[in-house]
């Protein structure tokens, strides 16, 4: 539940009526007041863990703040409520399955988006810090997603989490430095932007809600993930984390480039017929995102609206040489699933599922960038006859697009003499549709934050669940504490070496495996590297 009010000068989170706004303050067990840089805060305890929603950390960023640097936001006078989710940035709305619905925040949109949330089980500890950045491809998502519930992860790890929005697609990733002059020039990462502010708002704040600001590890899944990496290559973020964690990323090797970001851009401008940034900052949000929509479907439905390499933001792509540099004192765990593209047969029909040998090859090659498929496809088969040809479509293209580019990030990291990196895969297989998705995209997300009761129309409800949750949640909470994920729940998980590749399965059993699946790695790296472009071009 989501509505506005006011308390001071700062717009809140309040009910239609007073009256309903008691009832809800007394159904809950309030928390021990919190002071913070900006006033007193009071949030609720459920399940023994302290939650304190919708904490803002910037000014909304409208009319002449829209693609602004966020500034600090406001104080307020008395104790503010802490008990509802604020707006989610805008976007589109996407397909809600059973299966998916617990990922999706079905709450209202706005600009006014740059707050946070805050799980945390010891109030008066010194835990350590997880701070979660949500997924979406930066066109979508929030970090109030049912799925996504600090709590569990709180308690049982003993941590604190937060979870962030911040601005997405045109609003936070376009490219304005030609039109709007150099005032903009920094418009193309202004998503990313958000997110340091963010962590410089935890980095002051968070000792008085229980948690360590010198030891803060960041997490993200899959445009999430990208935006961890993104992080670990940008100079005015260093010093705000100290781990980190990439989940089944799909671009995080090769960020945007200005070319990419001004292109699209400069259709939306042309969409909206304006001819200067004061005009675009005054028209509401709704119309700016309708021009961006009509632009991004003339850009083959790719807004390439993403953190770019600028020069100025971030120098250089995460994982080359002076990245690496920057980020050498931060350990890093880093994953997909298996079949990571299979999360995408969710939305589609069932007569859609089925493939052709030719239907195969076509979308084969388009996917992967090659004019013959036959032999990548052929390798791809050998020793799997049971699996269908859509099984066969969603391993290349899951390879391709997600385990290729963690497997180089883990190269590049362990040869690059910093701190260590460790390697894994979910191999475990849920019964979502079946059985037929087996270990796709997202898969990783309630055994980390063990909402597998939420999730279980995805992932199932079981002791194979429970688990695996224990065994999960333990080595994403013991990287937070010591930076190494090795807990006695769960086999012996040594750093990742090119020599050896020792990667972790997690499934049940969970077993750790030198150089899994040999053949598909070899393989897939003989192919083109994989390009956001073109995949956003496939069918």
């Amino acid at each position: 539940m989501r509505l506005t009010g006011t308390i001071g000068s700062q717009d809140l989170p309040l009910k239609e009526n007073m009256k309903e706004q008691i009832m809800v303050k007394s159904s809950v067990i309030p928390t021990s007041i919190i002071e913070t840089a900006n006033g007193k805060l009071e949030g609720h305890i459920t399940e023994g863990v302290h939650t304190f929603k919708g904490i803002p950390y910037g000014r909304a960023p409208i009319g002449i703040r829209r693609w602004r640097r966020a500034t600090p936001p406001d104080s307020w006078t008395g104790t503010r409520t802490a008990l509802t989710f604020c707006d989610r940035a805008p976007q589109i709305d996407r397909v809600r399955r059973s299966a998916n619905a617990w990922i999706r925040d079905p709450g209202p949109k706005s600009e006014n988006c740059l707050c946070l949330n805050i799980y945390t089980a010891d109030v008066k500890g010194k835990q350590p810090v997880m701070v979660y950045l949500h997924g979406g491809g930066f066109r979508y998502g929030s970090g109030a997603a049912a799925g996504l519930d600090g709590t569990r992860l709180s308690k049982n790890g003993k941590v604190v989490v937060v979870t962030l929005n911040h601005r997405l697609n045109i609003f936070g990733f376009a490219n304005f430095s030609d039109f709007g002059g150099h005032e903009f020039s920094d418009t193309t990462n202004l998503g990313m932007l958000d997110i340091v502010d963010a962590l410089t708002w935890i980095r002051d704040n968070i000792r008085a809600f229980g948690g360590d600001p010198n030891n803060v590890t960041i997490f993200g899944q899959s445009g999430g993930g990208c935006k961890v990496a993104a992080l670990m290559a940008m100079s005015s973020a260093k010093g705000l984390f100290h781990k980190a964690i990439i989940q089944s990323s799909s671009a995080h090797m090769r960020l945007a480039t200005l070319e990419d970001t001004d292109r699209v851009t400069h259709n939306v401008i042309r969409q909206l017929k304006v001819t200067d940034m004061k005009m675009l900052q005054e028209l509401p949000w709704k119309t700016v995102f309708d021009g961006y929509l009509k632009a991004v479907a003339e850009n083959f439905d790719n807004d390439c609206f993403r953190p770019s390499v600028d020069g100025i933001v971030i120098a250089h792509n995460p994982f080359e040489s002076e990245s690496l540099d920057l980020s050498r004192d931060i350990p890093l765990m880093i994953g997909t699933a298996e079949t990571e593209k299979s999360f995408y047969d969710i939305i589609l029909p069932p007569d859609q599922l089925s493939l052709t040998e030719q239907q195969l090859h076509d979308k084969v090659a388009a996917f992967v960038g090659v004019t013959d498929a036959r032999g990548l496809i052929s390798k791809y088969r050998q020793g799997r006859k049971e699996e269908t040809l859509r099984d066969i479509f969603n391993r290349i293209t899951s390879d391709q697009m997600y385990r290729r580019n963690c497997i180089e990030a883990a190269e590049r990291k362990s040869a690059s003499n910093g701190k260590k990196v460790w390697l894994y895969e979910f191999t475990f297989r849920i019964p979502a549709l079946g059985g037929i998705l087996k270990s796709p995209h997202t898969m990783c997300l309630p055994f980390v934050f063990g909402t597998t009761d939420i999730a279980k129309n995805f992932v199932g409800a079981g002791a194979g669940q429970s688990q695996l949750t224990k065994i999960v949640q333990g080595a994403w909470s013991s990287f937070a504490h010591t930076g190494d994920p090795n807990h006695s729940g769960m086999p012996s998980w040594p750093p990742y070496q090119v020599n050896t590749r020792p990667t972790m399965l997690f499934d049940n059993p969970c077993t750790v495996v030198e150089n899994p699946k040999a053949d598909d790695r070899t393989t897939i790296m003989a192919c083109p590297p994989f390009i956001t472009d073109r995949m956003n071009r496939v069918p």
